[in-house]
């Protein structure tokens, strides 16, 4: 029997020495379609730093990067959906996805303009029995850390519309909360990406980012 253990405490500690605890971790969701599902490059480390910073978060420094028909989707607590154009979820992809929302996960869609009438159709695959809906200003969602008495700020201009936040709600907790024609991703790129938008106006939209962060952690 000593002989025995005396070759399998080696081996024991070399099973303890190489386990590493899940990685706490933002990810961007990649999906089919041909959009450019890799924009605003900077935003997610930059949002991730601010709420290390400001929130007291642990994440890792980098964004992650899941496919939505992906198992390793479950392992974040927050996916990041951007792009100007095409958007497609597979059968099996939207199955994930809301097997996903249901079980506590939480989507941001981030329409980096143009990407309005791809998502709806395809967050059907997704709910079928569910609708986007506007937000009110009261919403916890603008009631976290940061107040905004105004709801979704406007970041980057477009075309002139107000910006609007939209959400799915399944069983009274938002699974997917939708920013449209607020751009709140370029406004967590790296300053001076785009140079008509403003200190200020990055700070604010950082800070919306944020609330998003801490409901999805906390709902």
């Amino acid at each position: 029997m000593k002989l025995r253990l005396f070759f399998l405490f080696p081996l024991l500690l070399l099973a303890l020495s190489s386990f590493r605890p899940p990685t706490y971790q933002l990810a961007r969701l990649k999906y089919n379609g041909g959009g450019d599902w890799y924009g605003n490059r900077t935003a997610l480390t930059n949002l991730i730093a601010y709420c290390n910073t400001n929130l007291s978060t642990n994440f890792d420094a980098n964004e992650a990067i899941v496919e939505v028909g992906s198992s390793e989707i479950f392992n974040y607590p927050m996916v990041y959906l951007t792009g100007h154009g095409n958007v497609v979820f597979s059968t099996q992809e939207a199955r994930n996805l809301r097997t996903y929302l249901t079980s506590g996960g939480f989507l941001h869609v981030d329409d980096n303009y143009g990407l309005d009438k791809f998502i709806r159709q395809e967050m059907k695959k997704v709910f079928p029995e569910l609708s986007f809906a506007e937000l009110p200003p009261n919403h916890p969602v603008y009631q976290q850390k940061y107040k905004f008495p105004n709801g979704l700020p406007k970041i980057h201009e477009h075309d002139g519309k107000a910006a609007q936040g939209f959400a799915l709600i399944w069983q009274g907790r938002v699974v997917c909360y939708y920013s449209y024609e607020s751009d709140l991703g370029n406004g967590w790129e790296d300053f001076g990406t785009y140079p008509g938008d403003t200190a200020d106006k990055r700070t604010e939209a950082l800070k919306m980012g944020a609330n998003l962060v801490q409901y999805a952690l906390t709902n």
